[in-house]
Order: C-alpha cells, then structure tokens, then sequence
C-alpha cells in the first residue's frame, strides 16, 4: 500500500529562533543542512514515486540535500500564513494577545484553521491518484505538515496542534485494515 511520506524542512535562523516562518523565504542554516543530508539515511529505502515541495527555498534545498528529486513544486505545501504575526514567536504574540493560539485562532491578516484546513484538503484529494502509482513526497513546513497529518487521520485542522514536529523529521502516513493511519511521526 501507497505511503505519504511528510519531511519538514531542515533548521533555518527563524525556525532555531522560534519565530513563525511562512512567505519569508529564508536558507537553511549551516546545521539545517546538516540535518537536511542526515534525513538521506533516514529514508534509505523509501523510493517515493511522486515528490511534490513547498516552492519555499527551505523546503527545497531539504530535498536536494536529502537525495529526493522533486517532481513539482505546490502552493499548497506553503506554511500556514502567518499574516501579521510573521516574524514574530509566540511568547512575543502572548505579551499582546495572552489567550492567543494558532489553531484555534489563526493569523490577523493570515489564515485560520478552516482555510488551512481546507488547503490541507485539496492537497490530499490531489494526492489520490499519485498514491495509486506509488508512495508521495512531501516536502514542507511544521504547521502545514501538522495539518496534513490531522487531516489525514480525520481530525479538523486543530487537531494539528496535537503533533508535535521538529525540524529535519520525517513521518509517514499510511492505512491499517483499510483506514488511514499515521504509520510513523516526527522520526529522524
């Protein structure tokens, strides 16, 4: 059976730092390319026959340093859209706004968690036909991968928030007795 195989790109300055990273389009650092060629042993074995990446650099050159060859870039794949709170991290929202939480209230200026959730969903949807042909890379970002992962296992978009996902990491997702499963998560 056909896998989605999810790999967040490697550390970045903002990503070490904390700070919510969608359409700033920063390099891996010195060790997120470390971690980045690193995620080649941890696939060893998997030959994806479909890798679709966020066209944000750090997600691309994850891929070339991981060994995957991209098949196409997808807007879909873009980290969730932080709109006014790009940049900025979280402890530094809470000093504005106390309650705040991403996936329960999204971004000013940015996404909520329907809109995320229903790119998340035109994303899998897109993906049935690749998976009949064999396993799909996905080469992107922590939140929006977080969401695939919920979305895949029939969680709503919030559901996200309870998959955790580090940078450089691999998960898999996969079916058990017919029903979609996540088969291996934030793995190095």
């Amino acid at each position: 059976m056909s896998e989605i195989i999810l790999i967040r790109h490697g550390e970045t300055t903002w990503s070490a730092s904390r700070q919510h990273t969608s359409y700033t389009d920063l390099e891996l650092t010195p060790d997120g390319e470390r971690q980045a060629r690193a995620l080649a042993g941890v696939l060893a074995g998997q030959h994806p026959a479909t890798v679709l990446a966020s066209p944000r650099l750090r997600a691309l050159r994850t891929a070339q340093l991981a060994g995957l060859t991209v098949d196409r870039t997808d807007d879909d794949l873009v980290e969730w859209n932080y709109g006014r709170y790009e940049g900025r991290t979280t402890a530094d929202i809470h000093t504005d706004r106390p309650d705040w939480d991403i996936w329960t209230d999204g971004c000013p200026d940015g996404e909520s968690p329907d809109e995320i959730g229903a790119r998340v969903d035109r994303l899998l949807a897109r993906l049935a036909p690749l998976l009949a042909r064999g396993s799909v890379g996905l080469v992107g970002h922590a939140h929006q991968l977080r969401v695939v992962g919920a979305r895949w296992i029939g969680l709503p978009a919030p559901g996200g928030g309870k998959l955790r996902l580090d940078t450089a990491t691999v998960s898999v997702l996969g079916h058990e007795h017919g029903r979609p499963v996540i088969l291996r998560w934030n793995g190095r």
